[in-house]
């Protein structure tokens, strides 16, 4: 992040705000005590899908957890900017280890969608697990092949290729290898 806040002092700091025990949140969140200590303590980094279920139980959109400042406007991020954005990886989570997020709004107040450029590592198929949300997914595959696993079923996509999805569904996106880049566009109703 462009701050030395961290995505857990964040949570922490608005959930003390709201006055939210933490026992309180990890019943809200569907999370062990444990898990929210990791992640607020900055030890573990949260899933996506661990980052909306949190931002639902504070009562926030998933973009206040991932804005660094917010300003009115349009948000422009150019590409020499990408790699100070907001990132973050899931290499804490076994399952998730096999992509890291930039996001690509980070300065845009009061949005609904998240985009984020994800860089995807191969043969982590074994490992990783689907995972669900409320909202709704736009992928568009920027380099690489990319396998999106939906519900019981498997589309590949190629460059140039995209999928909008429920996230509702059970889903998991993975790459054949060797690298793949995305440009995915999450939305969650707030």
């Amino acid at each position: 992040m462009q701050t030395n806040r961290t995505i857990g002092d964040k949570i922490a700091a608005l959930r003390s705000l709201k006055k939210i025990e933490p026992g309180e949140l990890t019943k809200r969140a569907g999370l062990s005590e444990k898990q929210l200590e990791l992640i607020e303590s900055g030890t573990s980094i949260p899933s996506l899908g661990v980052l909306i279920r949190i931002s639902r139980a504070l009562g926030l959109r998933l973009g206040t957890l991932l804005d660094d400042t917010v300003k009115e406007g349009p948000a422009i991020m150019r590409e020499s900017e990408r790699s100070n954005s907001n990132s973050f990886s899931t290499h804490n989570d076994e399952s998730r280890e096999h992509m890291t997020f930039f996001s690509m709004a980070p300065n845009k107040a009061d949005r609904h969608m998240e985009p984020f450029i994800v860089d995807i590592v191969p043969d982590m198929e074994q490992k990783a697990v689907k995972s669900a949300h409320e909202g709704e997914e736009f992928i568009y595959v920027m380099e690489g092949k990319v396998n999106v696993h939906y519900g019981n079923s498997l589309y590949e996509l190629n460059k140039g290729d995209s999928i909008y999805l429920d996230s509702v569904v059970d889903h998991l996106v993975t790459t054949p290898g060797p690298h793949a880049r995305i440009l995915g566009i999450v939305y969650v109703p707030f």
